[in-house]
């Protein structure tokens, strides 16, 4: 099966690749494994990789094609590099914040930023995040900045709140 999109990310694991691709499918509801590829023996010099081994996992998350890739040990994820997740209510914030969160690095936890198991970022942002920040009024989006910032995982209301000056 061909990939529809024409552009997709891929994400450079260790050995993990199967292991994230059916926890990433397994926290998203609209969620699906595609296809997963083996090394073979050519380019074992190269790869170093067990033939028969997982090489690719490809997987989608809500529509969104990805790529898992048991490359090795040379590629850490970093902060440069993070998925956004936009949700309508808080329950959705708390339910990707849990999950996502589970088994992660708990320092690296600020102002909706969170690290998974495998180190890769997430963003966990209500949709209207944006509209708040982008505010004609500088006050407001200020307001709504000094508030995020004082947080880990992002609380509506208190955004809302914030947006309104009346905290």
């Amino acid at each position: 099966m061909a990939t529809k999109n024409r552009i997709a990310a891929c994400l450079w694991f260790d050995s993990e690749a199967e292991e994230a691709a059916r926890f990433y499918t397994s926290v998203f509801k609209n969620a699906k494994i595609n296809r997963t590829t083996h090394y073979t023996e050519a380019g074992h010099e190269t790869h170093k990789r067990p033939p028969r081994s997982v090489m690719t996992v490809e997987f989608e998350l809500d529509g969104q094609p990805y790529t898992a890739l048991n490359g090795g040990p040379a590629f850490k994820f970093t902060e440069a590099v993070s998925f956004e997740v936009h949700c309508d209510t808080q329950d959705e914030i708390d339910y990707y914040w849990e999950k996502l969160g589970e088994n992660g690095d708990p320092k690296a936890r600020q102002c909706g930023w969170l690290k998974d198991r495998y180190g890769l970022s997430w963003q966990i942002v209500p949709r209207m995040m944006g509209d708040l920040m982008s505010d004609d009024d500088p006050e407001k989006a200020g307001r709504v900045m000094n508030a995020m910032l004082t947080m880990k995982k992002l609380d509506i209301p208190t955004l809302e709140q914030a947006a309104r000056a009346d905290r």
